[in-house]
C-alpha cells in the first residue's frame, strides 16, 4: 500500500474533566493482581484479564495497515520502539494474531497488542456491530490459531468457487475445523488450485513458518531413516566420529539428530560433547548442514577446538578479539567455499564463541547463518532476564543441541528458561506451567513443587537425560593408572 494511504492512529492522555473522568471509571475497577489469581476466575481467564488490563493501561501509537477501519492488520509500537504486527479478526481468543513472543508462546490467543488494539477498535463507529456479524473477507487465507494447541485454519473466503469451495472443505478435519495433517503437504496444491480459479488465498508468515517446520522435520527423519535402518543400533553410527562410541552414546547421538532441536541433559562424564558432534556429524552428512556455531563458556573454548579436531574431519575457529576482528572472523566463515576436489562436509565450518560476547555479535551471527547451534553449559542462560540468555535465544537457527548436566537447579522457571531456546511450544505457557506445579502461600510466594515427573513426561520428545547408574552397564571397566610425578623444592 502507498505511504498516503497508510492510516496513523496515537494515542495520548486526555486532558481536563475527561481525564478525570477517565481516572475515576480506572479507580472504580479493582485491579487484577499479577501474583494471587482470583477465586472467581480459572488460570486461563486471569491470565487474559492481566493482558487485558494491562493492554489497556499503555500508550501504543498504531498504524493502520489496511483498507478496513476495524478487521484489518496494524502496526502497533511501544514507547521503547518496539514494532508489532498486529492482525484482528475477531472478539474471541485465538481469532486475532501479534508477533510479539509472549503471543506466540502464551497459548492464551491473545496480548497485551492485541488487547490494546481491542479496546481501540471498540471505540470506533460500527465496531460492535463489526464484531457482532464477524470477519467475513471475500478472499480465502490459511492462517494459525492460537490456543491450547496452534491448528493450522483454512478460512474459505465469500467469493470463492463453489469448486473450489468443496476442495478446501475436504481438506478440513471436521472435529477440530483445522488443516488435516496429511494435508499440510498439499498446502502448494491448494495454492495452484486457488490461482487457477483466479481466487485469491493468503498465506501468513507464521503459517508458512508452521508448514515449512513441518515439512522439514518429515524430510530429515526420512533422509535419517534411510541412511541408518535400524536407527540407532545400525553400525554405520558407529562410522561418524573418529572415536567408538558406547551404545548409549549412539542412542543419545541418534536422539539429538533426529528430533534437530533437542537437550541432553545426562550426567557429566557421560560424554555429551562427543553425542552432540556424533548428531552434527550425522545431520552434516544427510541434512544439509554446513554452518555450526558452539556457545560455551571462556574456558572451554579450546577444548572444544580441540575435540572436534580429535573426532572429527573438520577444522574449528575460536571466535576472538576486539568486535571488528570477531566480526571479519564471522564473515569470512560465511563465504568459505568448498575446498576444490572435496566433498561438501569438508566446507562444514565450526565457530566456537563464549557467552560474554555473543549479545555484542548478534547481527555478525545472523550474517554467519548457523545451521547448527551447540550450547554448552547452558545452565549459563537457566535465569531468561541476563544478557547472555537473551541473546541466545535470539539467534536462529534450523537445528539446535543444549548440553547441560543440571537442566534443573533451584527454580522452576530455570528448566522454562533453557528448553526456550530448543522448542518455545513443547512445554507449554510458562504462566501455565508454574500454575501446574507451584505451590504458593497466601501471598504468593513460593513454597514447594508438585508432580515434577509430569513435566519430564511432556519433555521426553525434546530433552533426554540419563545417570551413571542407569547406563553402567555400557560403560568400560575402570582403569587405574599409577604415575610418579617430581615434586618442586617448595613441595
Amino acid at each position: 500500500m502507498p505511504p498516503s494511504q497508510v492510516k496513523t492512529r496515537t494515542v495520548t492522555k486526555i486532558p481536563g474533566t475527561k481525564a478525570r473522568a477517565k481516572a475515576r471509571a480506572t479507580r472504580a475497577t479493582p485491579a487484577i493482581s499479577r501474583n494471587r489469581r482470583p477465586e472467581a476466575l480459572t488460570a486461563i481467564e486471569w491470565q487474559r484479564a492481566l493482558r487485558r488490563q494491562f493492554g489497556r493501561e499503555q500508550k501504543f501509537t498504531y498504524k493502520d495497515l489496511g483498507p478496513e477501519p476495524i478487521f484489518s492488520e496494524f502496526s502497533v509500537v511501544n514507547p521503547t520502539g518496539g514494532k508489532y504486527r498486529v492482525a484482528i479478526r475477531g472478539g474471541l481468543p485465538g481469532d486475532n494474531f501479534c508477533a510479539c513472543a509472549d503471543f506466540a508462546t502464551n497459548r492464551l490467543g491473545t496480548c497485551k497488542h492485541v488487547e490494546f488494539m481491542l479496546a481501540t477498535l471498540a471505540k470506533k463507529r460500527g465496531a460492535k456491530a463489526a464484531f457482532r456479524l464477524g470477519f467475513a473477507p471475500t478472499y480465502s487465507e490459511i492462517y494459525v490459531q492460537y490456543g491450547e494447541q496452534r491448528r493450522l485454519r483454512l478460512r474459505v473466503g465469500g467469493d470463492c468457487p463453489e469448486a473450489l469451495r468443496r476442495y478446501f472443505l475436504s481438506l478440513i478435519d471436521a472435529s477440530t475445523g483445522s488443516i488435516e495433517a496429511s494435508a499440510i503437504a498439499s498446502v502448494d496444491q491448494m495454492t495452484a488450485a486457488a490461482r487457477a480459479a483466479e481466487h485469491e488465498l493468503r498465506c501468513y508468515d507464521d503459517a508458512l513458518a508452521l508448514i515449512a517446520a513441518h515439512r522439514d522435520a518429515e524430510a530429515r527423519r526420512a533422509r535419517l531413516a534411510a541412511a541408518y535402518p535400524k536407527a540407532d543400533a545400525s553400525p554405520e553410527l558407529k562410522k561418524l566420529l573418529k572415536a567408538k562410541l558406547y551404545p548409549y552414546q549412539l542412542k543419545g547421538a541418534w536422539f539429538l539428530a533426529n528430533r534437530g532441536r533437542a537437550l541432553l541433559g545426562d550426567d557429566m562424564g557421560l560424554g555429551k560433547t562427543v553425542q552432540a558432534l556424533a548428531a552434527t556429524e550425522m545431520l552434516i552428512r544427510h541434512n544439509h548442514v554446513r554452518r555450526v556455531l558452539v556457545i560455551c563458556p571462556t574456558s572451554l573454548k579450546h577444548q572444544w577446538r580441540e575435540e572436534i579436531s580429535r573426532f572429527t574431519e573438520h577444522e574449528a575457529v575460536v571466535v576472538s578479539g576486539l568486535l571488528a576482528a570477531r566480526a571479519q572472523q564471522y564473515r569470512a566463515a560465511s563465504l568459505a567455499p568448498a575446498e576444490p576436489g572435496k566433498s561438501k562436509s569438508t566446507s562444514t565450518c565450526y565457530l566456537i564463541a563464549n557467552y560474554e560476547t555473543v549479545s555484542r555479535d548478534l547481527d555478525a551471527i545472523a550474517a554467519f547463518a548457523p545451521d547448527m547451534v551447540i550450547v554448552d553449559e547452558a545452565q549459563r542462560i537457566k535465569n531468561w532476564n541476563t544478557i547472555a540468555a537473551r541473546a541466545v535465544k535470539k539467534i536462529v537457527s534450523p537445528h539446535a543441541i543444549v548440553l547441560t548436566g543440571t537442566p534443573l537447579e533451584n527454580k522452576l522457571e530455570e528448566l522454562i528458561s533453557i528448553v526456550q531456546f530448543v522448542d518455545q511450544q513443547q512445554l507449554g505457557a510458562t504462566w501455565q506451567v508454574l500454575e501446574n506445579h507451584q505451590h504458593r502461600d497466601e501471598n504468593g510466594r513460593v513454597i514447594g513443587y508438585r508432580e515434577l515427573n509430569k513435566i519430564g513426561e511432556t519433555l521426553a520428545p525434546v530433552m533426554l537425560r540419563r545417570r551413571k547408574s542407569e547406563v553402567l552397564l555400557d560403560l568400560p571397566e575402570r582403569t587405574e593408572q599409577t604415575r610418579m610425578l617430581p615434586i618442586t623444592q617448595q613441595q
